[in-house]
Order: C-alpha cells, then sequence, then structure tokens
C-alpha cells in the first residue's frame, strides 16, 4: 500500500530528525485589550466594572493607570498600578498632608500664613503656594511623611521641581485612603481640612473622575497636568466620593496623551464608567466642563 505524505509533514520530520523544530506558519493572535482587575463582595459587580472601565480604556491611546476602592461593597479594581508618572500637580495632595502630618508631630495649627499658602495650593492649584511650602517642608519632613503614610513607591522630585516627583496609582490611593479614614498619620481635623479644600476646587479644575458622579455624590478633586518633550502629556486625576450609599475613591493617571483635552476625555470615559456602575440612579449626573485650554500654570520643570 502507498501511503502520501504532505510536504508540511515531511518538512517537520525531517526538522524533528536534525534536531531542528521547523517553524510552521500560524496566524498571530490579535494583541488582547487591556484589561482591568476587580474584585468584590457585592455579586456581579466586579464583573460589571471590569467590563465597563475595560471597554472605556478600548482603542484609548497612551499609558493608563486605574485604581479604585469603594468600602461599602469592599471592592477594588486596579490597572497598571505600580507604574510611574510624573506627578504634575496632583503632588499639591502630598504637599498638604505633608504639612499637617508634620504640624501633628509637633501639636500645633496650621500659621495663617500657612493656611493661605495650603488653601491656593489645593483649590486653585497655584504653583508659587506650592514651591513655598515644598521649600518650608524640605526633603526630610516629606520623606518623612511618605515613609509614615506608606507611601513607598513615590519619589520626590529633585532640585525643587515638585512636578517630577515620581508617583503611582497605588500611593495615590493610599494617601486617599488615609485622607477618607480614620488613621494614626492624620488626625481627624486634617482629614477633613484636606477634604473641605479638595471640595472647593475652582470650577474650571473639577473635570477629571467626577465626571458623571451623581449630584447625590459629594465630590473631592485633585488634578493635574503636564506637557514635556518625552511622554507628551501627562494628565492625572484623583478623587474621593461619598453619597448614594457609597464610600468610595479612585485615582487615574495618563501620559503620552497628543494633548491635554484628549487625556482629559480618557480619564472622564473611565470616571463615567465606574460612577454609573457604582451609583446607579436616575438623578443626573453632575455636569463636568473641562477647560478649552489648562486654567493652572505648568508646573515648573527643566527644559528637555
Amino acid at each position: 500500500m502507498t501511503h502520501r505524505i504532505s510536504r508540511r509533514a515531511r518538512m517537520l520530520s525531517a526538522g524533528l530528525a536534525a534536531g531542528v523544530l521547523v517553524p510552521i506558519a500560524a496566524a498571530t493572535p490579535a494583541a488582547a485589550a487591556p484589561t482591568v482587575a476587580c474584585t468584590s463582595a457585592k455579586a456581579g459587580l466586579a464583573a460589571k466594572l471590569q467590563k465597563d472601565i475595560t471597554a472605556a480604556m478600548a482603542n484609548r491611546k497612551g499609558a493608563i493607570a486605574i485604581g479604585l476602592y469603594d468600602r461599602t461593597t469592599k471592592t477594588t479594581c486596579t490597572f497598571r498600578a505600580t507604574s510611574a508618572y510624573d506627578s504634575a500637580s496632583v503632588v499639591k495632595v502630598t504637599v498638604l498632608g505633608a504639612l499637617l502630618w508634620d504640624a501633628k508631630k509637633t501639636n500645633r495649627y496650621l500659621t495663617q500664613r500657612e493656611a493661605d499658602l495650603a488653601n491656593a495650593m489645593i483649590t486653585k492649584s497655584d504653583n508659587n503656594a506650592t514651591t513655598a511650602l515644598w521649600k518650608q517642608l524640605g526633603m526630610t519632613k516629606i520623606k518623612g511623611f511618605l515613609t509614615a503614610a506608606g507611601m513607598t513607591h513615590t519619589v520626590p522630585g529633585a532640585n525643587g521641581y515638585w512636578g517630577l516627583t515620581q508617583i503611582t496609582v497605588q500611593d495615590e490611593q493610599r494617601l486617599l485612603s488615609l485622607v477618607t479614614a480614620k488613621n494614626t498619620v492624620l488626625s481627624d481635623n486634617s482629614r477633613a481640612y484636606i477634604l473641605k479644600l479638595m471640595n472647593q476646587v475652582v470650577s474650571s479644575q473639577r473635570w477629571g473622575t467626577p465626571a458623571g458622579a451623581p449630584s447625590t455624590v459629594k465630590v473631592h478633586v485633585k488634578n493635574g497636568w503636564l506637557p514635556r518633550a518625552t511622554h507628551g502629556w501627562r494628565v492625572h486625576s484623583v478623587g474621593a466620593f461619598q453619597g448614594g450609599g457609597h464610600d468610595y475613591y479612585m485615582s487615574v493617571l495618563t501620559q503620552d496623551n497628543s494633548s491635554m483635552e484628549y487625556g482629559v476625555a480618557t480619564i472622564q470615559a473611565i470616571a463615567k464608567a465606574v460612577h454609573k456602575d457604582l451609583v446607579p440612579t436616575t438623578v443626573a449626573p453632575q455636569r463636568i466642563a473641562p477647560p478649552a485650554s489648562p486654567a493652572e500654570a505648568i508646573p515648573p520643570v527643566p527644559a528637555v
């Protein structure tokens, strides 16, 4: 009986005899879409958030990192939480935390000057106020706060360039957890003060993570944006939210954006998915209108 052997089979047989695996052409699988990882104590919520946040990220160019935690349902979502980004003005919440932590150590109130600087730094994202407090604190106190807060992946910007502090979603979520719940690092008064200022951010800077939040939810936000020669625009937003039976906070960091507006759109698509899934409601969402151009002066950074 004659057996016909295909050319493909003969090639494979010869390759094995020679101790060489002959590569056979195969279809290249399509690159998998980025998928956020979620867990929750509430049935079905993790899967819904995973699906909707992943869909919000689909086809968005640039690097994205996400962190979400809801105390009410013990829900966590993360995506590239340990990737480092230039902080831009998001670091201003850390600066305020360090100031209040240091004041607590010495059992003193903020001076009027410090309070004025803190107000301008958070509510208006004033760079000069930030620089003044950064210099006052110095590296020893700033690093001391980071250690006390457990923000082990945050690296302060060198030579006074606070906008180049390296931050991660993991550490930003850690900071928000301290701001929003009782702990030994920040006093209850300090936490209330930080949240008060984050709730009073000027309207032109209330874009980002608040997008899509129902009007029944109280919003606390701090954003940052910075263009550089490498990695384009960094656009970030961190926010804490209480209401509708939920107590949650999220951080979204992005870079390699072609413009500030592009980064804002990416963050807001993700935020809308989060708010919709966590606090489904018939109440109209808060109207968030990102500015046509940044209202904040760009943080001073070295030329590159």
